[in-house]
Formats: structure tokens, C-alpha cells, sequence
């Protein structure tokens, strides 16, 4: 796995650090939250499998990628990975898991409805749901790879119309984390000065891609070199769970499903 698009963002490139940071923010927030069974839904390279696997008895994860998850299943030969293209969630029963985890994958979900109504039938009555997503409110671009991007309100519609109690949190930051996003607000409107038809909004997603990849990875890079130490060393620590999700740069769901009285 020696390629690495924006979109998946590397642990192993130093220019990612942010992304990554704040992506693994997300496991770790998660995991006093997790228990017993768990599925893990549109795992990637696994960047939080080693957080979570402490706080569960079993853990299954899926991802789209068969070559994710030939890796995956050499990383970690005890735990279990499958390929699976969702939604529906074919081949998994009703009321088979603890917990449902999935972290910046809805936005990727062309039925979003179904995907919410998949996990909340595949959990067991009285368990929980975690997702993560990116605040559209901090977005600094269209990102193409993305079907759409919620506001709080419109996750917190979306998810109430669908889980029996829902609890809408973010992730945000300390004061290095806002200026690092401030440098990236102001480096990424350079770029965009120069789409004077506002072609990111009128194209097609798919003729997008390639420059969207290209001028993101020559940003970070950027980025890197001008703002090198705090690049380097903004940690999942300067990420915050907040209380509001208009408070941060990703939301954070909890959704919860009734137990049976």
C-alpha cells in the first residue's frame, strides 16, 4: 500500500500529520464508548484498529478495498476483515453487534438513509452507533470523492428520523489546530481565486478528481514547508471533543438503539 491520495491521508507522510492526527482523534474518542462485538464499517488501512481492539471482545471490519483488507488481514491475523459493498449490509443478521463504528464514510454513502438504517438494524437493542463525518461548515473546498457534507442539523434530522436517541458532539481543536486550519483557509483561497466560473461547484465529480488530488497534495505540501513545526507536531491530543457539532471541524455521533424494556 505505497500510494496515498488526500482523500485516505497517510500516517506515514509527514505533510498528512494534521489529517491523520485528527482522523485517529476519532478512534480514541471512540473507544470508552465501545464494547462486546463490534463492526467497524469502512475500516481503510486500519488507522484505529490497534485503539479499539483493548475495549472489545470481537472485532470485524469491513471496507469496499479488497486490497485493504488482504493488508489488513496480514497487519492483524487474530481479528476479522471482509470486503463488503454497502449499503445494504448483505450477509450480516439482525441484532449481530454491540457497536457500529464508521469514521468519514457516510459522506462517501450515495443512500445515506439506508446506510443509517443498515446500522441501526445490524445492532443489538441497546447498542450504540459512532459516526464521524466533516463539518460542511468548515469545509474549505468541494471535495469530489464526497457525495455530500452535512451541517449538525442535517445529520442530527437525518439520524433522529432513524435512532431512538442521538448524542451530537465534534471534533474540534486547541488554538494550534485553528491555526493550522486558518493557514490551510488562506492557502486554499489562492487556489480557488483563480476558479473565476466556479467550475469546483459546475463539473462533474468525476473530471474533478485528478486536479482536486493534485493541487490538495501540492497545498499540504506547501503548507508543510511554511509551517513546518507545528505541522509536524500538532498531535491527536490538540484535537478536542466538543460539546456542539457546529464546534467542530468533523461532527461526532453517538445514535443509539432502544433496549428492549
Amino acid at each position: 500500500m505505497g500510494t496515498y491520495t488526500t482523500e485516505i491521508a497517510s500516517d506515514k507522510l509527514v505533510s498528512d500529520n494534521p489529517i491523520h492526527q485528527r482522523l485517529l482523534k476519532a478512534y480514541i474518542a471512540a473507544k470508552p464508548l465501545v464494547a462486546g462485538n463490534l463492526l467497524e464499517v469502512g475500516c481503510g488501512e486500519g488507522r484505529g484498529v490497534e485503539v479499539l481492539l483493548d475495549a472489545v471482545d470481537n472485532y470485524l471490519g469491513i471496507d469496499k478495498i479488497q486490497e485493504v483488507i488482504d493488508s489488513l488481514k496480514i497487519k492483524f491475523p487474530k481479528e476479522a476483515f471482509q470486503q463488503a459493498f454497502i449499503p445494504p449490509f448483505s450477509g450480516f443478521g439482525d441484532n449481530s453487534f454491540d457497536t457500529v463504528v464508521s469514521f468519514q464514510v457516510i459522506e462517501h454513502i450515495q443512500n445515506d438513509k439506508l446506510f443509517l438504517e443498515e446500522i441501526h438494524r445490524v445492532l443489538k437493542p441497546g447498542g450504540k452507533a459512532i459516526i464521524s463525518t466533516p463539518n460542511i461548515r468548515h469545509t474549505l473546498s468541494r471535495n469530489p470523492w464526497h457525495i455530500r457534507e452535512y451541517t449538525g442539523q442535517e445529520l442530527t434530522t437525518l439520524s433522529e428520523g432513524i435512532f431512538d436517541k442521538v448524542e451530537s458532539m465534534g471534533i474540534g481543536g486547541n488554538q494550534k489546530v485553528w491555526d493550522y486550519h486558518a493557514a490551510n483557509r488562506i492557502s486554499v483561497n489562492k487556489i480557488m481565486r483563480f476558479d473565476i466560473f466556479n467550475l469546483q461547484y459546475r463539473l462533474p465529480a468525476s473530471v474533478l478528481k485528478m486536479p482536486f488530488e493534485i493541487l490538495n497534495r501540492m497545498n499540504r505540501n506547501k503548507l508543510h514547508q511554511q509551517h513546518g513545526k507545528s505541522v509536524v507536531e500538532i498531535s491527536h491530543e490538540d484535537y478536542l471533543l466538543v460539546d456542539h457539532p457546529d464546534k467542530g471541524l468533523d461532527l461526532f455521533y453517538i445514535m443509539h438503539k432502544k433496549s428492549p424494556k
